[in-house]
């Protein structure tokens, strides 16, 4: 019916994985981030969630790779530029956020915790945390808080009351890392549960199969879901994306299926908060 708005959900795309094998082609050189990038924004997405890697794909702290990359995606894209403070732990703290230097981006990744990832630990202490929400402040740039297990919710509400955490700021559940909190619907409500009223919370799906706790928890009330390379590059049992886009497109249909929009970025930007 004419008149009625539906509501927006802010798609968030990860494009840069690992061990990705035919027929999905992992995008690497800037080139090919930016192409998937603009083309996931047509599709649907408001957001991009960028790792700083060098031409092979290697995590680094020089940013020319990564700022060549949003030189050509701000050619034709307007889409929120995340930067991620995540992966390796070898490198330092100043290293782990170094995409920070960039002014173009909007939004970065804050893990909230040190959690068993498969084999290894990944390690992020409080004074880390502490450090890398510092730098986001002088930043103007809005972190996304990454919850692999329900114990990072009392870290937050701890740097809130402390003040090295302030508002606006979003939770995103990480689920389905191998020996953290398990990805089904029940971890979802579960985390929901645990988090101060009228609190922003999105999803992403590691190992991802289906799409089907991504719309479970659209409908539980998200605010924004992730798909990409970096997690998964599967959209149903048996099937896989050869490019993000396809993913991209995938998880819009589902959205628009179940009466839902998908967020424009300067929609997203409104949601969020975003500074800058």
């Amino acid at each position: 019916m004419k008149g009625i708005s539906r509501q927006k959900i802010i798609v968030s795309v990860a494009p840069v994985g690992n061990n990705i094998s035919p027929p999905s082609r992992n995008p690497i050189t800037p080139d090919e981030v930016a192409k998937e990038v603009i083309g996931c924004t047509r599709a649907g997405v408001s957001m991009v969630h960028l790792h700083v890697r060098d031409l092979e794909g290697h995590q680094t702290e020089d940013l020319a790779a990564f700022s060549e990359t949003l030189d050509m995606i701000r050619q034709k894209s307007d889409i929120i530029i995340q930067g991620s403070t995540g992966g390796l732990t070898a490198l330092s703290l100043e290293e782990r956020c170094v995409c920070l230097n960039d002014p173009r981006v909007e939004v970065a990744s804050l893990n909230m915790g040190s959690v068993n990832f498969g084999e290894t630990v990944y390690i992020n202490t409080l004074p880390d945390i502490r450090f890398w929400a510092g730098r986001m402040r002088e930043s103007n740039v809005i972190p996304e808080l990454e919850i692999f297990e329900a114990g990072m919710i009392q870290i937050v509400q701890k740097l809130v009351e402390e003040g090295s955490l302030l508002p606006p700021f979003d939770y995103n559940f990480c689920l389905g890392v191998q020996w953290a909190i398990p990805a089904n619907p029940k971890s979802l409500e579960f985390l929901k549960s645990l988090l101060p009223e009228g609190s922003s919370w999105s999803v992403l799906h590691n190992k991802m199969n289906d799409l089907s706790l991504l719309a479970a928890a659209i409908g539980s009330g998200a605010s924004a879901v992730r798909v990409g390379f970096e997690d998964s590059v599967h959209y149903a049992p048996g099937n896989v994306a050869q490019t993000n886009v396809e993913l991209v497109e995938k998880i819009v249909a589902l959205i628009r299926s179940i009466g839902f929009e998908t967020a424009t970025p300067d929609e997203a930007r409104r949601v969020l908060k975003v500074k800058k």
